[in-house]
């Protein structure tokens, strides 16, 4: 074989210093399939919530999970002063629910089921997995913001079927 094949990758070592557009990379990103969750709390009474799919199991001892919000992100800076917040997997068949809760503007919560927890966590309903966390520490990463958060509460429906985010739509896993 002489050569690199044409649809190889480039050598990790191989110094690179091209400017990535957002479109590119967000294609790129796209490839590696994520699940997609809901992040959401009760505010002065009423429920506030966002999509997200960069949720991340971090540590078993202690409990941590982290989320990312864009800096841009009005929602976030509502929640992230929550005592508790509600991370709900959701499940294949709850697309308008992702739709919803990315929606500017809109009535978030109109029309999804959903329940509060004493602390004030908000669960969706139907949900792959519940989680109650409360908010530990932010580390900035370029246009976004890392969330650690603490579990106090999990629970998981008897045969999870998450929704999964993949190369710019959503996708369920085959059984």
């Amino acid at each position: 074989m002489k050569g690199p094949a044409a649809d190889a990758p480039p050598d990790p070592g191989e110094p690179r210093t091209a400017d990535f557009e957002p479109l590119a990379l967000r294609r790129v990103f796209g490839a590696f399939p994520t699940g997609v969750t809901a992040l959401a709390a009760l505010r002065d009474g009423a429920p506030v919530g966002m999509a997200a799919s960069t949720f991340v199991p971090v540590s078993l001892d202690p409990p941590l999970v982290s989320v990312c919000a864009a800096l841009t992100s009005t929602t976030w800076p509502r929640l992230r002063t929550a005592d508790r917040l509600g991370v709900s997997v959701l499940s294949a068949g709850q697309e308008s629910a992702s739709r919803r809760l990315s929606s500017a503007g809109a009535d978030r919560f109109a029309g999804l089921g959903w329940r509060s927890t004493p602390s004030g966590a908000v669960l969706l309903d139907g949900a792959a997995a519940w989680f109650e966390c409360s908010p530990v520490r932010e580390l900035p990463a370029g246009d976004h913001v890392i969330a650690l958060l603490r579990l106090h509460a999990m629970s998981a429906a008897p045969d999870p079927r998450p929704l999964v985010f993949h190369a710019g739509g959503y996708r369920a896993l085959a059984p």
